[in-house]
């Protein structure tokens, strides 16, 4: 299968839990390397300043001296941040310790929630650059300053929910805040998905927490599950996503088919190869 995807402005994709060790950065990096694979032009933004989407794809921190924080906050040049990775149409834009205190550095800027819409828009409406198909944010685990300057520039949102007791709790938590962000300050903002987590069909709790997931918010929930896998667990310490890391894994093979419903989702025409 190829793809046709030449879009003017990318889709701009956070990935969103307040809660961490759900599989959020996991997801991320799987996502956009899947997408690489599938040969768009990804760039994948570490707003975390733990750096772990750095890390997962090899980004070691003695290699991000020009980061997400020197473009949000020294205002360097979009493309001096942007940092090619070893997987082929995969770029970063790499997070260190720096962001950690960013928020007290803006805190009496009043445009501070759209510090990095304005910076991402400027860059994919200047001419003559070489344009990305796809810019997904790896949020920090909480509902801070950074997750809410994701969520203004983002024109949807992916929902890590790790199938546990007090995973849908946390959920409906996370609805209203993106319900009264997009009242207020992005009207356009949506849940492209919501993608269930750390799946054990034998456990009981998983199927009951999938069931009230799949009630409640119906086809909003991915139907592949991502499972509780080893391999996923590993390949992080060796700079890479688990879909390179172990290709025939059960974690890999469930995030290739994450990728395929995520362009479904989007609507991008497939074409089979001649």
């Amino acid at each position: 299968i190829i793809y046709n995807h030449w879009l003017q402005m990318p889709s701009i994709i956070s990935v969103i839990n307040q809660k961490g060790g759900v599989g959020k950065t996991t997801t991320a990096i799987n996502l956009s390397a899947g997408l690489a694979l599938k040969n768009f032009k990804v760039l994948l933004i570490d707003l975390d300043p733990q750096g772990n989407a750095s890390t997962g794809i090899g980004v070691e921190q003695n290699d991000r001296e020009k980061s997400v924080y020197d473009l949000l906050i020294k205002k360097n040049n979009f493309l001096e941040c942007v940092k090619k990775t070893k997987i082929e149409n995969l770029n970063l834009i790499p997070a260190n310790a720096e962001l950690s205190g960013l928020e007290s550095e803006i805190a009496n800027d009043p445009q501070k929630a759209f510090l990095l819409k304005k910076i991402i828009d400027d860059y994919f409406n200047s001419a003559d650059i070489e344009k990305f198909t796809h810019v997904i944010i790896d949020c920090p685990p909480s509902l801070s300053l950074l997750t809410i300057m994701a969520l203004v520039a983002s024109k949807s949102l992916i929902v890590p929910l790790q199938t546990e007791f007090f995973a849908l709790e946390g959920l409906s938590q996370l609805v209203k805040t993106i319900d009264r962000l997009k009242a207020n300050l992005n009207k356009n903002l949506g849940i492209q998905g919501i993608i269930l987590t750390m799946y054990d069909k034998r456990n009981k709790l998983c199927i009951e927490v999938e069931n009230e997931a799949r009630k409640f918010f119906g086809e909003k929930v991915y139907k592949v599950n991502i499972p509780r896998n080893v391999r996923i667990s590993e390949a992080p310490s060796y700079g890479l996503p688990v879909i390179l890391y172990d290709k025939y894994c059960t974690g890999s093979l469930a995030y290739h088919v994450l990728v395929d419903e995520f362009l479904e989702r989007n609507n991008v025409e497939k074409q089979e190869v001649a």
